[in-house]
């Protein structure tokens, strides 16, 4: 018979993937040698799988990086997503690069009709191309193994040939300094480029991303028309926000936050 510590670990596996013996012992507070124990029976039933020091749900070890994160967050991304496809309407053009976020905010758009698309992800394009009436322009070059993008320079001169009426980002950090950060180049300059494309631009990215700092920089906040997150944001990056004129969306109140972060 299952424990309720057996439920949690297989919620932490849900959520997760692919967690470490020791970093389940710090989730639960117990020894090492006690979730060696636990884990045994759901090795034994087949429920999960062991790896080199690490245990995953059976179904998803060896998933691609990207599906993994598409768990992590899932119910933030998802409310961050329904509020920016609350700002789109039928007939519009949007611009989306890759991310979790970004894939989420394009399955809120399928019950939108005749959107213009430009992406550089596989995953999106796959999403909206020929549902509803939707066009959909994918940049080319070569797709990468672990989330099917598209980068480099011939990804950045295709979506240059558009002018959009929203161009919609996704964030790797958020720093009150810097602004928006990621840490791969190539992403940063795709990032780039398609801020300046739309004629609004907003960066949406939950939470866990505010106060660290990326290898790259992508832009400023006053590159940024809209940031659309989940929870009330610190102080230094609110007032960051402000100065730079960003307007600040927190899901689920579908209003201008800043004041309010400000006087905490």
């Amino acid at each position: 018979m299952l424990s309720k510590r057996h439920t949690e670990i297989m919620r932490i596996l849900a959520d997760e993937g692919t967690v470490t013996i020791s970093g389940l012992a710090a989730r639960l507070g117990v020894s090492l040698e006690t979730v060696r124990r636990d884990v045994r029976p759901l090795t034994e039933n087949g429920s999960v799988l062991k790896i080199h020091g690490a245990v995953g749900l059976a179904g998803q070890v060896g998933e691609a990086p990207f599906q993994r994160r598409m768990r992590e967050n899932a119910d933030a991304k998802r409310r961050i997503a329904r509020e920016m496809a609350q700002l789109i309407h039928d007939g519009d053009s949007v611009m989306l690069d890759t991310g979790t976020t970004t894939s989420f905010v394009a399955r809120e758009l399928l019950g939108h009709r005749r959107l213009t698309v430009v992406t550089n992800s596989s995953d999106i394009a796959r999403t909206l191309a020929t549902v509803n009436g939707n066009k959909v322009y994918m940049a080319g070059g070569e797709l990468r193994s672990d989330s099917g993008a598209a980068f480099g320079v011939s990804a950045i001169e295709f979506i240059a040939k558009f002018s959009v009426a929203h161009a919609i980002i996704s964030a790797g950090a958020i720093d009150a300094g810097s602004g928006v950060m990621d840490f791969d180049l190539e992403e940063a300059e795709f990032a780039r480029m398609m801020l300046s494309r739309g004629a609004q631009s907003y960066v949406v990215t939950d939470h866990t991303k505010f106060g660290r700092r990326g290898l790259v920089s992508v832009a400023g906040f006053d590159a940024i028309g809209n940031l659309i997150t989940d929870e009330l944001v610190a102080e230094d990056i609110a007032d960051a926000l402000a100065q730079a004129g960003t307007q600040l969306i927190i899901a689920g109140t579908g209003s201008d936050n800043r004041k309010d972060v400000s006087d905490t």
